[in-house]
């Protein structure tokens, strides 16, 4: 990840999530989920995942969860650097985080598993 953000973003540090948009512009008459554009893709560290879910007290998979909200809504064009930006964003990466909360989405998504 540390690479990635040095080469794509010039930030020579680690970083929890990193999103790579397509590049096409999104339709301006809504999403939908049938036949719906390629947005990018969205690359996560693992080890920093877990690091951070063991900071906040959490389960590793909601965490992931978390950052893959954060990071499929800069692939939808939201951004957080500027106030308005983030006042923008922040709203609905709660919204999002909460409603798959209650679909249960998240934790043991990365429990571990061992096979015999």
């Amino acid at each position: 990840m540390r690479r990635l953000n040095r080469d794509f973003r010039g930030m020579d540090r680690t970083t929890d999530v990193l999103s790579f948009p397509d590049g096409d512009e999104m339709p301006s008459d809504g999403f939908e989920l049938e036949g719906a554009p390629f947005l990018g893709d969205v690359a996560v560290s693992l080890p920093q995942c877990r690091r951070q879910a063991e900071e906040q007290g959490v389960d590793p998979g909601e965490e992931l969860l978390r950052l893959l909200v954060h990071g499929v809504l800069h692939l939808l064009g939201y951004d957080h650097i500027e106030p308005a930006d983030r006042q923008r964003m922040v709203p609905r990466e709660r919204r999002y985080r909460a409603r798959c909360a209650r679909l249960g989405l998240g934790p043991g998504l990365l429990r571990e598993t061992r096979t015999p």
